[in-house]
């Protein structure tokens, strides 16, 4: 029903079946699109509630990088970081997530896609990187760890979250912007 919507160029949904979190993400063709969305979507966002049992958290975030090395397969998974810094101190940590954290995650054996999301008003950001396999996503937690270090010892930025999750639906249509 989303990816009907005038506007949608796709939706993703990741889970994490142990403590029973839901990421869904709608992307749109612009911020005009996307607002022009909100009651098509609030139904849609009710019954999600329903059949889920609780409450969604609805945030806007602007793609600041998205780059896809290859296609997932079946059993993909995910690790979402966030992190917080100055708002004015975004478009570095952009620069550094895309000049060097990217390259050296690309190198990680079962990397898929990684994309930063950030609220520019609230200096908020989510890194997420996709791997292959579970397996591929544990086996790149030591390195994930020194890039976050790395990440937060350039920019400043303090990380609030980390969390891995199952990829269940990834029909994102966003294009490239690496």
């Amino acid at each position: 029903m989303i990816q009907q919507i005038d506007g949608c160029i796709g939706i993703s949904m990741l889970a994490d079946r142990e403590s029973g979190r839901c990421i869904a993400t709608s992307a749109w063709q612009s911020m005009e699109t996307m607002r022009a969305s909100d009651e098509q979507l609030r139904s849609i966002r009710d019954r999600a509630s329903e059949i889920m049992g609780g409450s969604p958290e609805i945030e806007e975030w602007e793609i600041a990088v998205l780059h896809r090395d290859h296609q997932m397969s079946d059993g993909g998974c995910a690790r979402c970081s966030w992190a917080e810094s100055a708002p004015e101190e975004l478009d570095r940590a952009i620069d550094l997530f895309k000049m060097g954290i990217l390259p050296q995650a690309e190198q990680i054996d079962g990397f898929c896609s990684a994309s930063l999301l950030v609220n520019r008003e609230t200096g908020r950001a989510v890194a997420t990187t996709s791997w292959d396999s579970r397996e591929a996503m544990e086996r790149s937690r030591e390195q994930g760890d020194q890039l976050r270090s790395s990440f937060t010892k350039e920019t400043g930025a303090s990380m609030v979250d980390v969390c891995e999750f199952e990829v269940a639906l990834a029909h994102l249509h966003a294009p490239e912007m690496a």
